[in-house]
């Protein structure tokens, strides 16, 4: 009884763990960024399955997972012949994502090796085509041209080329040497260039100023020249008012003077001018005419 017990529970656990075998088979979760492409009985069903829970069929179910996010891959570097016979070296980087899943599985064996033998003769065609300092200025061109290419060829794999980036270009020893002379030339010739302009607009600034100095130096002048005209102009009204204002005085006052007066005045002068120590004679003509006026003008 107890080995009946015993052998009953062994099968018990047996199916038990065969169970847990076929649902582990059975039951798959697929993330959102993944697809299975099942294989059924060797033929593949016509819609990959997926994100969420997928049921297989044990044995005779096989799942391919196939990963739908933009991948990126490395091509190391490749020596090509330009079309001026230079040999250079250049490694790039190539950006895919897959389309379709089935066809990435069924059209195509290994698409990322596939892919990565067609850019590196796809790059040497290229290049070949093109010259080496064209190569070297063109890397936008290249890179497009890249990408078109392989695109067109992964297509058929369900397989979309994104995008191509040139990293490194590599020229030859000598091209380098003579591109780092052809650097310090054009350097040189920038310097000077920059130094000349430099010294050019200082002259002209220079110029400029000393061009703004004489206009404003002869602007204060003209100014300085018009406030003193304006200033003498003042002034000589100011003393011709006076003068005219002085004569009118003189004139007023000279016709309240009569004719006795006159005559003090002219004796008060002819006694100043007598006072030095020379001796003078002084016989003026109106003389007589003076005396007679005096006496004249005393027994009036």
């Amino acid at each position: 009884m107890d080995s009946a017990s015993s052998v009953f529970l062994c099968i018990v656990v047996a199916l038990v763990l065969i169970v847990i075998v076929v649902l582990f088979n059975a039951i798959r979760i697929v993330p959102e960024y993944q697809r299975l492409v099942v294989f059924r009985l060797g033929r593949v069903l016509d819609k990959p399955r997926g994100p969420g829970i997928v049921l297989l069929i044990p044995i005779v179910d096989r799942p391919v997972r196939v990963d739908l996010r933009e991948q990126i891959r490395e091509v190391p570097h490749q020596v090509s012949i330009t079309k001026d016979n230079a040999p250079i070296s250049i490694d790039f980087l190539w950006y895919f994502k897959v389309i379709e899943p089935t066809a990435s599985i069924v059209a195509v064996g290994n698409f990322e090796l596939s892919a990565a033998g067609m850019a590196t003769t796809t790059l040497r065609s290229v290049i070949g085509g093109i010259a080496l300092d064209e190569v070297l200025s063109q890397r936008e061109n290249i890179n497009t041209t890249l990408r078109t290419k392989l695109d067109e060829v992964t297509e058929r794999w369900g397989v979309k080329v994104t995008n191509v980036e040139i990293r490194e270009i590599i020229p030859p020893k000598e091209v380098q040497e003579a591109m780092n002379r052809q650097m310090t030339a054009e350097r040189i010739r920038r310097a000077v260039v920059t130094e000349s302009t430099g010294t050019r607009e200082a002259a002209i600034n220079v110029a400029e100023g000393e061009k703004q100095s004489a206009i404003l130096k002869a602007e204060g002048a003209k100014q300085a020249n018009i406030l003193q005209a304006e200033g003498s102009k003042q002034a000589q009204l100011l003393q011709a008012e006076g003068y005219s204002a002085a004569l009118e005085k003189i004139f007023a006052a000279a016709k309240n003077i009569d004719q006795k007066t006159m005559t003090l005045q002219y004796f008060e002068t002819l006694k100043s001018m007598g006072q030095g120590a020379s001796t003078k004679y002084i016989f003026p003509m109106e003389f007589t005419s003076m005396i007679e006026n005096f006496i004249k003008s005393k027994d009036s």
